[in-house]
This record gives C-alpha cells, structure tokens and sequence, in this order.
C-alpha cells in the first residue's frame, strides 16, 4: 500500500530526497483508491506546498512543530507510557510483532516513532494495516486536533490515516479538550518542564531526581508479550507481508 508508504515519507522529517520525489508522491496519491476525492486534493495541496518551501526552512517548521513539547510527539507510547518502564516493554512487544511479520529495522528511531510504524503497515494486508491505525485512532485524532489548534496544515496527514482507517472515535470530544490545553511549546513552558524540582527530605530521592526515571534499555527487558498493553496487538504471527518488496516500491521513497 504505497499511499501508506507516502504518508510515513510525509511525517518524516523533511529531506532533499523528500523534495525531489515530489512527483513520485503526487502519483501514488493521485492513484489511490483507499482515499476519498477531497483527501486527495488536501494531501496533493500539502505536498505541493511542503516542496515549494526552502528546506531548511521546511526543516524548521518540523522542528518546532514534533520536536518542541511532548503533546505533538510522533512517538505513539509518548502518548500513552510518558516515560514509565511499560513504555519499554510495549516496545519491545511491538518489535516483536515487527520481526514475527518480517519487518527488521535498520534505522537510529524507536520502534513507536510513527512513520516507521506505517513503513511497517504499508507492507501488511489492508485489513490488518486498517485494524492496526484503529488501534491508535484516539492518537492520531488528538493530534490531528492540535495541529488544527495551531491552524496547521500537517493535520491532513493524520486525517488520511484516519480516513483510510475506517474507524471513528468522538472527534467533537476530544477537540473540547484539546481546545483546554495549555500549549508545551512555548518557552515558558519548555522552561517550567525542566527547572528543578523542591527538594524535600521526607520523600525519597527517586521520586525527586528527574533523572531517575527509567531509562528505555530494550536490551535489559523481558521480550516476552505482555497481555496488558494499551494499543492492542493482534495475533499477527500468521500474516505474511504484502507483495510490495523493494523491487516494487517506487522511486524516491
């Protein structure tokens, strides 16, 4: 499903290779047939306008958007863990069903950064990549709806997920509370994150030292599954991979 492929390129962090594979993305969007007619002129709209842009500039824009503050974090268990240890271990589950289904991964991200996950679902069954984006449809919406907040045009992306999804959650819900956040990404904000905390004698010291949370050290955690994860993983050890190999694939992507 090359249309998943092209929404992973997209949330990915903005690059040269990116820019000259407009026409390219422009194609598989255009030939798409898991995407309405509207989302198809918004997703060619976005492209257009992404590559018209200088790219550092293009660069910048991402940065302050994904990586300035937790709440746009294109990490899926950021979202759910924060940083507790059982964010380790659903990574490790999702590594797992990664390898199960025959999905190595050679790149520095985790495995929950976003546009690797759909460089995995775009190599799946529709069905199984469609029941998947379920799963992190309430993600995908809350951001969505932040990004609509800061009248960003990067919203589109997550929309075509949930559209192509075919899951709904109540969007009008999550917008009301969306609409009562306070914004992490100001320096105010950024600042209050990390000054220190009140030191007090009569709490332990783990509870006062930021940095004593636990660290993410996959290499330590038990790989067994766990039964108890909030994205949910499905029996995937059947599923072989789509036909889509590196032969197919498209140029450029």
């Amino acid at each position: 499903m090359l249309i998943l492929k092209v929404l992973s390129r997209l949330l990915d962090y903005p690059s040269q290779d990116l820019f000259t594979a407009k026409v390219d993305l422009l194609t598989v969007v255009e030939q798409s047939v898991d995407i309405s007619p509207q989302t198809k002129q918004q997703l060619t709209d976005f492209i257009s306008n992404l590559v018209s842009k200088d790219i550092y500039d293009a660069q910048e824009r991402y940065d302050l958007l994904f990586d300035r503050g937790r709440s746009l974090s294109l990490l899926l268990f950021e979202h759910v863990h924060g940083e507790s240890r059982d964010r380790g271990q659903a990574m490790v589950n999702l590594l797992d069903v990664y390898r199960t289904n025959g999905f190595e991964i050679h790149s520095s991200q985790l495995p929950d950064y976003i546009p690797l996950y759909l460089e995995f679902l775009s190599e799946q069954p529709k069905e199984f990549a469609q029941e998947w984006l379920g799963d992190i449809c309430h993600i995908m919406t809350m951001l969505s709806e932040r990004l609509i907040e800061r009248e960003c045009d990067y919203c589109i992306l997550f929309d075509a997920l949930i559209e192509f999804s075919g899951f709904a959650v109540d969007r009008l819900e999550i917008a009301k509370a969306i609409s009562k956040e306070e914004r992490d990404d100001t320096v105010e904000m950024i600042d209050k994150a990390w000054e220190d905390k009140e030191i007090r004698f009569d709490e332990p010291v783990a509870d006062q030292c930021p940095s004593s949370k636990p660290a993410i050290d996959l290499a330590s955690i038990d790989i067994t599954p766990s039964q108890d994860v909030p994205i949910k993983w499905h029996n995937a050890g059947g599923s072989q991979p789509s036909e889509l190999t590196q032969n197919t694939r498209m140029s450029g992507l």
